[in-house]
């Protein structure tokens, strides 16, 4: 059996040197943190039940928001506004009512993906959704628009709508 007993100057020397890896790791973590910028919302449409139809196509501003880390989502407008060039995730789901339901992610002006649900005389309700990652520019916008004479369910964490950055641009 080993009894020896530890030279106290190099138990020190140990836990100094443990002290210093520590420190030079954190120093580390705290240089990669550094301009990295965070961007995440989490958002969901609660209008107290059915939510539509309207006259026209709307864009869905998701008022009850979860989340959002770097303020680029604006829940007055419904529409996120990239802060910085990079690629994003971007997902929405949605529950519908007994109308048809048509919902379509835009980036700017363009349609990018859509869900739809049509009105089934057998069928009352479904769910839908779909999800995309996006390459943006700096102030590129991001929201989702309902068709005219659709119908969603606005209510009791049905209908969302979430994305964040992913990688910034160089």
């Amino acid at each position: 059996m080993c009894s020896s007993k530890p030279n106290m100057s190099d138990l020190g020397k140990s836990l100094y040197a443990m002290a210093e890896q520590v420190t030079a790791f954190e120093n580390r973590l705290k240089t990669l943190e550094e301009g990295q910028t965070k961007v995440a919302f989490g958002t969901m449409l609660e209008k107290g039940g059915v939510y539509g139809p309207f006259k026209r196509d709307i864009t869905l501003e998701f008022n009850k928001v979860f989340t959002n880390i770097g303020d680029a989502y604006d829940s007055s407008t419904g529409v996120f506004t990239a802060p910085v060039a990079g690629v994003y995730y971007f997902t929405f789901f949605y529950q519908a009512g007994k109308n048809a339901a048509k919902l379509e992610l835009f980036k700017n002006s363009q349609v990018i993906v859509r869900t739809t649900e049509d009105k089934a005389s057998y069928d009352t309700s479904d769910s839908g959704g779909n999800a995309v990652v996006l390459q943006l520019k700096e102030r590129d916008e991001v929201y989702v628009r309902m068709a005219e004479n659709c119908e969603i369910w606005a209510g009791d964490y049905h209908t969302s709508f979430s994305g964040f950055l992913v990688t910034k641009d160089q």
